[in-house]
């Protein structure tokens, strides 16, 4: 029991501690966070738009579907099963700093990331499936479903109130590119970055994989939708990535230096670092001592003084 709570109490220090280096950081990025969710509500919107205007029709050739089997309405919900388990398991690996001892990432700084990733391809995905509508593969998408369209609105507020399940489930026409693989493909290329555990990665691209084969199984995407979704998503993060400030090691205990929470705190770390560089110190307050100077050189000790007058033949 003593070892218990003696464990406990260490976790709990651990989370309060994250907790307030968290709420530095969500002070200083709020606003892309709150930027980035709004669009994910206007990307919605978009997608419940274009339902509005989907046309059903006969279904497009597609390679796809002549080489993978349809799995059929009752094992529709495989791939949505397995978008789920990754979607969970990435949230969930962000926050684990709170608890574990091992940390290379800042949560808030991750989801910054993360959100400019899906900004910039939801962006592209609206603008490709606003540019030509297909006729939807789903099975709720065909002639003769009643969800293939859209009645028209009776209200403004009948569109700008979204049902996210259901247009997740149930939407139709936008297709080129698939949102699902957008999601899978930016979280697993992300872990792929910031994550610690090789295993993990493999598994993750093989999941990533198994995840576009459901896809087209389940006649859910075109096959040409899933794959611009691949080359899109990497080139998107891969360009995306180098415009971003690169994320701080948690290794280094400079960063949270870098966050004052107040006004002296920031003017003392200032005085500190000029201090190191004026003298040539390092960063140990221990070693902040005034060092000799002999012939206009910094010299590490006094040793230095007495090497340096023999040579000079004092």
């Amino acid at each position: 029991m003593t070892f218990l709570g003696r464990e406990a109490s260490k976790l709990w220090k651990r989370i309060c501690a994250e907790i307030t280096i968290e709420i530095i950081l969500l002070a200083e990025n709020w606003k892309y966070l709150i930027a980035g969710i709004i669009f994910q509500y206007l990307h919605g919107l978009a997608a419940k738009g274009v339902h509005y205007i989907h046309r059903p029709g006969p279904m497009l050739q597609d390679l796809g579907f002549l080489l993978l089997p349809e799995l059929g309405q009752d094992k529709a919900y495989m791939s949505e099963t397995v978008f789920t388990c990754i979607f969970l398991s990435f949230v969930l690996w962000t926050f684990h700093p709170f608890i574990l001892k091992s940390k290379k990432i800042y949560t808030v700084l991750l989801w910054c990331r993360v959100l400019a990733f899906l900004v910039a391809s939801q962006t592209l995905r609206v603008i490709t499936f606003y540019s030509t509508q297909l006729p939807g593969p789903n099975y709720h998408c065909r002639e003769g479903s009643k969800l293939a369209r859209l009645p028209p609105p009776d209200s403004v507020l009948e569109v700008l109130l979204l049902n996210f399940s259901r247009g997740i489930l149930y939407g139709c026409g936008d297709l080129i590119f698939s949102s699902h693989m957008i999601f899978t493909l930016v979280f697993v290329l992300t872990y792929q970055k910031y994550g610690s555990r090789r295993f993990i990665k493999q598994v993750a691209w093989l999941v990533a994989v198994i995840q576009s084969f459901l896809i087209v199984a389940s006649r859910k995407h075109y096959t040409v939708d899933v794959v611009v979704a691949w080359y899109t998503v990497n080139l998107v993060v891969f360009f995306v990535d180098k415009k971003l400030p690169e994320l701080p090691d948690r290794t280094s205990t400079s960063y949270p230096l870098l966050l004052p929470v107040s006004i002296k705190d920031k003017d003392s770390w200032t005085k500190d670092e000029n201090h190191k560089l004026l003298n040539g110190n390092s960063g140990d307050p221990a070693d902040w001592r005034q060092r000799p100077q002999v012939n206009g050189k910094i010299l590490e000790d006094g040793n230095g003084v007495h090497a340096d007058t023999t040579m000079n033949g004092a």
